[in-house]
């Protein structure tokens, strides 16, 4: 413990950031809270079947909602004309319609002012130097997935507007949100790049230990775990199955492996995918406990793994209480920023990692 305090108080010396970064640490802050909301206004949207409501892509002409009765009565036709509206709104009135326009619309416009709030910045810090060197690459890689987000975004609503299809695919819905959680943590990496200025001082001995390996792997199943609640949103299969911990009466439930071929299962058959989801679940549990025996071995800094530690504990209870409730909208929001929270406390654990030798 000796040799590691004064690497301790340098590291500790640095964390503050320094007075000229502060500008781009709170631009990235602003962004990162932008891109949550977007991620949870995105899951009421889906949630509410909003998400097929405008099915035109006008990137300027879109930025107004519509502004008369008559524009909303054409707008309103447009919906008409798609197979979601007879398969699952056939009822709907104009103000039904208002209603579902309204969340669409609100996570263009998120979208839109995540654009102008990110590429205004850029070019501005850039230009003033002011953006790290050696980080350039991953300013300029945000900049660019923010503009393929909106592509994807849209190649998502087309799928639900061709013939024989009542909402979006959710291959694509899974590709969207996990594009989004990509954005959110290089924009994470980049922030505590940006408070822990400058790095390069500090100097690290000893060999690395197995927590950082495991802290990146950890990373990896939260990732897959939201992609894979994307599946179960885009197929609704959280309205499937609603009993815990087993699946009506079996663990693996009936049906599992019913389709052919087998990969198939695993993106279409509600039963595999809630399977699949409720056993990712157990798996970062069992990832967690073993950050603990490696953080505990090696006397990391345990802070960011008390604060994953119990937030994956709260959304494992969280996921119960949805499935149980069959999925209703204010859990199944409530579980999707969540994931956010530990998604980011994951990477936390991850950068904290980083740190830990053995002496």
């Amino acid at each position: 413990m000796s040799q590691s305090n004064p690497v301790r108080a340098v590291y500790m010396s640095r964390m503050s950031a320094n007075p000229q970064h502060r500008p781009v640490a709170i631009w990235l802050l602003v962004m990162i809270l932008l891109v949550i909301a977007i991620i949870v206004i995105g899951g009421a949207t889906r949630l509410t079947n909003s998400g097929l409501s405008i099915t035109e892509w006008a990137p300027i002409r879109g930025v107004l909602p519509p502004l008369s009765n008559a524009q909303w009565v054409a707008e309103f036709e447009k919906y008409k004309k798609i197979p979601e509206f007879m398969a699952e709104h056939p009822d709907m009135d104009l103000a039904g319609f208002k209603f579902i326009y309204f969340w669409e619309w609100s996570h263009r416009q998120v979208g839109r002012l995540i654009g102008l709030a990110y590429v205004v910045p850029f070019f501005f810090f850039l230009l003033k130097g002011k953006l790290p060197k050696g980080s350039v690459f991953g300013y300029v890689s945000v900049l660019f997935l923010i503009g393929l987000q909106g592509a994807i975004g849209w190649w998502m609503v087309h799928s639900g507007l061709q013939d024989g299809m009542v909402s979006v695919s959710q291959y694509r819905l899974a590709i969207h949100l996990g594009m989004a959680f990509l954005i959110l943590g290089i924009l994470f990496w980049l922030l505590r790049d940006q408070i822990e200025r400058p790095r390069s001082s500090l100097t690290f001995t000893g060999k690395r230990s197995f927590y950082t390996p495991l802290a990146i792997f950890t990373v990896g199943l939260v990732y897959l775990q939201v992609l894979a609640g994307a599946i179960v949103a885009g197929t609704h299969s959280g309205k499937t199955f609603n009993t815990w911990p087993l699946m009506d009466g079996r663990f693996v439930p009936d049906g599992y492996a019913m389709m052919s071929p087998f990969w198939r299962n695993v993106f279409e058959n509600t039963a595999a995918i809630q399977f699949n989801h409720r056993m990712l679940a157990y798996v970062i549990l069992g990832t967690a406990i073993c950050l603990w025996v490696s953080a505990l071995r090696q006397k990391a800094r345990i802070g960011a793994l008390l604060a994953f530690t119990g937030l994956l504990l709260w959304q494992v209870c969280l996921g119960i209480w949805t499935l149980l409730a069959v999925a209703p909208l204010n859990l199944s929001l409530l579980h999707q920023f969540s994931s956010i929270l530990v998604f980011l406390c994951a990477m936390w654990v991850w950068r904290n990692s980083r740190k830990v030798t053995v002496l």
